[in-house]
């Protein structure tokens, strides 16, 4: 079955920023790609409009691009013709759209690199970003509760942020509220609980396609936790070979 050209260009955009989950879509069903890679390519688009310029004012205008994006799905207003925004429409219900506002509102942190106040607002930070797109993931292909799914994003973040702390740090950024291993620990940990929490949930069989996003966030949950110096010395990054090896048993089996 060949994909509609917007749906194509999203993947384009997603296999090129954001290969893991682009290697999780391929593996879904071709049902749930079409609705999975315009949120994201979305979210491609968003995450990086805050590194594609050095001026905070343009930086600035890019994410309100996409906040009124959100709105006039939100409302029911015609969306403007565009390669992502266009399919994102059909994906999105209003609700969802109105949603999603936090999480570009969450990356004019990116813009301005202020540290975290606390704890709190670096959970607030990932659950509005990973959290909400995993939520939308979902709920694009059934019907799922929001809370285990959301701190199972959260638990993705966490996995996605650490691998990341080298680069945020080369710009900038302070990244983590604390960076001592102690800390690191205890931050992978913590999201290892919340991940195994949500795997006692029950999830329907059309709902599980958008869990496969998940497939890396395991593992690098638990090597964190157990040489949390890998953090900063860039070695979080899982061998390919085996890491698609497991990506293949989930598909196969639904596990996620």
């Amino acid at each position: 079955m060949a994909l509609d050209p917007d749906i194509m260009a999203c993947a384009g955009l997603v296999e090129r920023g954001d290969p893991q989950r682009f290697a999780a879509t391929m593996a879904a069903p071709v049902p749930a790609r079409e609705k999975l890679f315009p949120l994201y390519a979305f979210n491609v688009e968003v995450s990086r409009a805050p590194w594609v310029t050095q001026e905070s004012m343009i930086a600035e205008m890019r994410l309100q691009w996409w906040r009124d994006v959100l709105e006039e799905i939100r409302t029911g207003a015609e969306v403007r013709r565009h390669e992502v925004a266009t399919p994102l429409a059909t994906v999105l219900d209003p609700d969802m759209a109105e949603r999603l506002d936090a999480l570009v509102e969450a990356r004019r942190w990116d813009i301005y690199r202020d540290p975290f106040e606390d704890m709190d607002a670096f959970r607030t930070h990932l659950t509005d970003t990973s959290g909400l797109l995993l939520l939308a993931a979902a709920r694009a292909l059934g019907d799922v509760p929001e809370a285990p799914i959301l701190k199972a994003g959260y638990a993705q973040g966490v996995a996605n942020w650490l691998r990341a702390v080298p680069e945020l740090e080369r710009q900038g950024s302070i990244p983590l509220v604390e960076g001592t291993h102690a800390a690191i620990r205890a931050l992978a940990d913590d999201a290892l609980t919340d991940l195994a929490e949500t795997r006692r949930t029950r999830l329907a069989p059309e709902v599980r396609p958008a869990m496969l996003a998940l497939w890396q966030t395991d593992a690098i949950l638990k090597k964190a936790r157990r040489d949390p110096a890998a953090v900063s010395e860039d070695r979080l990054t899982l061998p390919p070979f085996r890491s698609r090896l497991g990506l293949m048993h989930r598909a196969l089996t639904g596990r996620w």
